[in-house]
């Protein structure tokens, strides 16, 4: 008789396995620029991929917020990453993109440069972003870092950018 309990038989995979398993798979990622910098954000939260489009303009929205389009019955609000990220602000041409992303709360439009590629990358890849304030990780705008060959792309946290930007236009 075996006295393995179940689940555990060679071969077939205990619930503890297979959770560990699931954990384990590679995630991927859209990544895109902002000049020579190159990020990257959650391919299951894209929801699509746009050109560059005039918006409109709202009072008292933060410099970042860019203005909102109609997005098919939607109205989705653009943020300029560059000025989100302290890098001055975009002069957007037809050659930007905007990634349309879906978050718990909300539809966000991201204005980038360009975007890239989409990469797998294995979770125990992904090293924390070095602490260089006293804000809550919790507020980051950042996930992690990758590094794969010589690119460096930085993981950013939608519900951190987004969250935050939402209590931002709040408060103005």
């Amino acid at each position: 008789m075996n006295a393995l309990t179940p689940g555990t038989e060679p071969g077939v995979p205990g619930m503890h396995q297979a959770k560990a398993a699931a954990a384990a798979d590679p995630r991927q990622f859209i990544t895109f620029t902002l000049d020579a910098q190159e990020y990257g954000v959650d391919i299951m939260r894209v929801r699509e991929i746009k050109g560059w489009t005039e918006t409109t303009a709202l009072p008292q929205a933060p410099s970042y917020v860019r203005g909102v389009i109609n997005l098919r019955g939607i109205i989705v609000p653009i943020l300029d990453l560059r000025a989100r990220f302290g890098m001055g602000t975009t002069a957007p041409t037809r050659m930007h993109v905007v990634i349309i992303v879906i978050t718990d709360t909300r539809t966000t439009g991201l204005l980038v440069d360009a975007v890239s590629d989409i990469i797998s990358v294995e979770p125990d890849t992904i090293r924390p972003v070095p602490r260089m304030d006293d804000r809550p990780a919790e507020d980051s705008f950042l996930d992690g870092l990758v590094a794969l060959g010589e690119r460096m792309v930085t993981l950013v946290s939608l519900d951190g950018l987004i969250g935050q930007a939402g209590a931002s236009a709040r408060t103005h």
